[in-house]
């Protein structure tokens, strides 16, 4: 499950939006142990202000899942990853800075397109509680 999952190049983030209503998006993520990051980035958007960091105020549970899948259904697979979810600022000194830059650190090294262009916005940090795959 690890290797399948820290070897992904994309994974969808589930939230929970503040009038309950599930939230589902595409992102870049890096694994650092048992902690799953994953940046605001640069990528074309109208604010930086996202509504999965909204949710994430509101409803801390997240979830995050990879999948493979090929004509081949005997080569099929999913990983999924669920726990609370913590919102690191940018920049700065204080709680939760070193652990910011680490994260943009891994992610840099995951993605090319990071290390020419760093993440301007937060970072979510997703504390991983439960792993769930198949097969």
């Amino acid at each position: 499950m690890r290797r399948r999952l820290a070897g992904a190049r994309v994974a969808r983030l589930a939230t929970v939006r503040p009038d309950g209503r599930p939230h589902l998006v595409p992102c870049c993520f890096a694994l650092d142990g048992e902690t799953l990051y994953s940046a605001v980035d640069a990528k074309p958007k109208t604010t930086l202000a996202l509504q999965r960091l909204e949710n994430l105020a509101a409803h801390p549970a997240a979830s995050l899942v990879v999948d493979h899948y090929e004509e081949d259904w005997s080569a099929l697979w999913w990983v999924r990853v669920d726990g609370p979810a913590r919102v690191l600022p940018p920049g700065g000194d204080g709680p939760g800075a070193a652990e910011y830059r680490a994260a943009s650190d891994l992610l840099a090294a995951k993605y090319p397109q990071y290390h020419h262009r760093p993440p301007p916005g937060p970072v979510v940090a997703i504390d991983i509680v439960t792993w769930r795959a198949w097969p």
